[in-house]
C-alpha cells in the first residue's frame, strides 16, 4: 500500500528572507532587490555579452508591501491577513495570490518557507 505524501498548509508556513540579499526602496515606495549573478554562465555572460552583476528586482505594489513584513516570525496566513487589511478587496483571491507569491519567491531563493517547528529548532541550535 503506497504512503501518500503529507501536503504542506502553505499557510502555516513562515517565511524567512534569503541571508545576504540586499534591497532597498525607490521613490514610489517599491522594493527594489539586488540579486547578484553568480556562477560560471554568469561570468561568461557579463564577460562576453555585457550581463550586470546586480540584477535589480522591482516588486509589484503587494510584494513591495509584504516584503518588509517577512521577519522569520509571522506566518504565511498572518502576512495574508495584513495584505488584506492593507488593500482590502483588491487582494482577492488573497490566500491563493499569497501562497502564489511565496511560492515563487521560494523558486527564486528570495526566502525560505519552514515550519514552525523547524525554526524553533533554528532558534534553540543558535540560528544554524
Amino acid at each position: 500500500m503506497k504512503q501518500r505524501k503529507q501536503q504542506k498548509n502553505f499557510l502555516d508556513l513562515i517565511p524567512e528572507r534569503a541571508e545576504g540579499l540586499v534591497w532597498t526602496r525607490d521613490d514610489e515606495d517599491i522594493v527594489v532587490l539586488d540579486v547578484e549573478n553568480t556562477g560560471v554562465f554568469n561570468r561568461i555572460a557579463q564577460k562576453f555579452f555585457k550581463r550586470p552583476k546586480v540584477t535589480k528586482v522591482h516588486m509589484e505594489a503587494f510584494g513591495s508591501f509584504l516584503w518588509p513584513l517577512i521577519d522569520g516570525e509571522r506566518t504565511v496566513k498572518e502576512l495574508a491577513d495584513l495584505l488584506k487589511e492593507r488593500f482590502g478587496e483588491e487582494a482577492e483571491p488573497l490566500y491563493p495570490r499569497v501562497v502564489k507569491y511565496m511560492q515563487i519567491m521560494e523558486s527564486y531563493h528570495f526566502i525560505s518557507l519552514v515550519q514552525a517547528t523547524e525554526q524553533e529548532q533554528r532558534e534553540d541550535n543558535g540560528g544554524r
